[in-house]
């Protein structure tokens, strides 16, 4: 049995999952908004939704420097979301290579970082969040976009252990299975607990804390209702005409903002990556 580093690493293609019937691209593609630095707003929701699943919250709370290095966990986790959709073949062979043997250490009887069922569920948090805030702030999508853009999301989860026949081949399977997983997912104190320190900003520095109460009003928002209630986070009628303001006044003003400006943090994240790789330094 090979280990957990020596995985297979199947090569991204262009469509996310191979094995399903060719479709015709679409006109929004995932690096159209992969890099668009409105998604960060979505990070928390999703981040959240990833923690509640047991395994997955457990895993993090266990073994996540999360709360003691903030910055440094949100650089890896963009890394990795950047070089798996808009790096090239080999930084991505890189970065799957590095995230494998950081997760080696991530177990215990009741999971595994290498369990292919989690990293599905990490998987489909990136893409439902992803196509969810670029709808808020741009436009709404039409099948085919959202089809094609389905397809693609894949990567999130093949580049790892997810195998190809685990991404559920239709979006109305996929959305089966979100419902269900939303409905099902009980959140204990021990993940409570790590996520209300994740939302006070850990060991942020000051000029971050100062953006937390927005992105903890961001988080809740972005959660459905029960998972808002799951980690016993307070929504009133007031925060809801507050948030549904927050996206009638904000898309217009970023959609005027000039493109290289908006997609400043996939540029800065993937240049630092091609610099840490270039200097064989620390990156995952």
């Amino acid at each position: 049995m090979a280990s957990p580093v020596e995985v297979n690493e199947p090569g991204v293609v262009e469509g996310g999952v191979t094995d399903l019937a060719p479709i015709e691209r679409g006109s929004v593609d995932i690096a159209d908004f992969v890099g668009e630095s409105m998604l960060l707003l979505g990070a928390g929701s999703t981040v959240l939704l990833q923690l509640a699943d047991r395994g997955t919250g457990h895993g993090v709370a266990d073994h996540s420097t999360t709360l003691q290095r903030p910055l440094d966990r949100l650089r890896t986790t963009m890394t990795y979301v950047y070089a798996v959709t808009l790096g090239s073949p080999e930084e991505r062979k890189q970065i799957v290579r590095m995230v494998n043997r950081a997760h080696v250490p991530v177990r215990s009887e009741t999971y595994n970082a290498f369990d292919p069922e989690l990293q599905l569920w990490v998987a489909s948090t990136l893409y439902r969040n992803g196509v969810e805030m670029y709808e808020r702030m741009f436009h709404k999508l039409s099948d085919a976009d959202l089809e094609w853009i389905y397809r693609q999301s894949a990567v999130y989860g093949t580049a790892l252990q997810v195998k190809e026949d685990m991404w559920p081949a239709t979006r109305a399977e996929f959305d089966a299975y979100w419902d269900n997983m939303i409905a099902t997912m009980e959140v204990d104190e021990k993940v409570r607990s790590f996520a209300r320190g994740l939302l006070r900003g850990g060991n942020s520095p000051l000029p971050v804390k100062l953006l937390m109460p927005l992105q903890r009003f961001m988080t809740t928002g972005l959660l459905p209702q029960r998972m808002r209630d799951e980690f016993s986070l307070p929504w009133s009628p007031r925060d809801q005409r507050r948030f549904d303001l927050f996206w009638k006044v904000v898309p217009p003003v970023y959609r005027k903002v000039p493109r290289p400006i908006r997609q400043l943090s996939s540029t800065f994240y993937l240049r630092d990556m091609r610099r840490r790789m270039a200097g064989n330094k620390h990156l995952i």
